[in-house]
């Protein structure tokens, strides 16, 4: 029971002491690092990323990035302004590049600097494409999922000192130890960081829309994305960090309707593919 009391004293304090709020969901979320300190390490680590990598400029694709990037970034002001949250963005410094790599894969850190790599662009297939991927990646930052998760990793960690400190018995805090680290990451972290993407998917679907792509895109480009995982046996949904792409599919599809009805209201009839 003190071990029980002990995590939620530590839950409670977390969120009471270091807390902001989710724009799109409404809900308190943990910030035990707030984004005054996160940004500035987040615009330096990604100043020095570019130092170490190709960074393409000035071809199409480049072009495209940085366009697709802008139209993201005003459909987020837009929909932040629309509701109630003026000035969100106010210490957010956009940056969009595309790096010489055959990793298929994209990012935004916080604060608004993101990275494309060539790898990525074959499966985007079209500009479309490249827009559900950028505003799946943008949602991160805005929903400040990347703050979340290092203030739960922290809280993970404190907890696991505090078990050792309050468990004397040798063998029980063995016992502690061997099942806190599973239990805390396979009930806790990941059904966290699935979370994430979830809500990231839903958040990118109703930015693309509103920035003029056509969000049925996103579920095509998830089924592209499974195509080139190939038929490797991909772990259980429960051990992962991401839903399966099946379960993406299914969700993009069936939010692709709520997207547009969203982008109406922002004037947004027509939508580029």
């Amino acid at each position: 029971m003190k071990i029980k009391h002990l995590f939620i004293g530590l839950g409670i304090a977390a969120f009471v002491f270091s807390c902001s709020t989710n724009p799109f969901t409404g809900k308190k979320t943990m910030a035990l690092v707030p984004n005054s300190q996160l940004f500035p390490t987040s615009f330096t680590q990604y100043n020095q990323f570019l130092t170490e990598n190709k960074v393409i400029t000035g071809t199409s694709d480049a072009k495209m990035i940085k366009r697709v990037g802008e139209r993201i970034a005003s459909a987020s002001e837009k929909w932040l302004s629309a509701n109630g949250y003026h000035g969100y963005l106010k210490d957010y410094k956009w940056e969009y590049n595309l790096v010489d790599d055959e990793t298929v894969n994209a990012w935004c850190m916080p604060g608004g600097k993101i990275v494309f790599y060539t790898g990525i662009l074959p499966i985007a297939k079209s500009e479309a494409g490249v827009a559900a991927i950028m505003g799946h990646e943008v949602a991160h930052a805005l929903a400040n999922h990347g703050q979340q998760r290092m203030s739960a990793g922290m809280l993970q960690q404190l907890g696991a000192v505090a078990g050792n400190i309050a468990l004397q018995d040798e063998s029980a805090r063995n016992a502690f130890n061997q099942y806190y680290g599973v239990g805390s990451q396979v009930g806790v972290m990941l059904p966290f960081s699935r979370n994430h993407e979830t809500e990231a998917d839903k958040i990118g679907l109703y930015l693309m829309a509103i920035a003029g792509y056509n969000p049925n895109e996103a579920a095509e480009l998830w089924k592209r994305m499974k195509a080139n995982a190939g038929s490797g046996q991909a772990p259980p949904e429960i051990l992962s960090t991401h839903p399966s792409n099946d379960s993406r599919i299914a969700n993009l599809t069936a939010l692709a309707p709520t997207a547009i009805a969203e982008a109406k209201k922002f004037g947004v009839t027509e939508f580029r593919d």
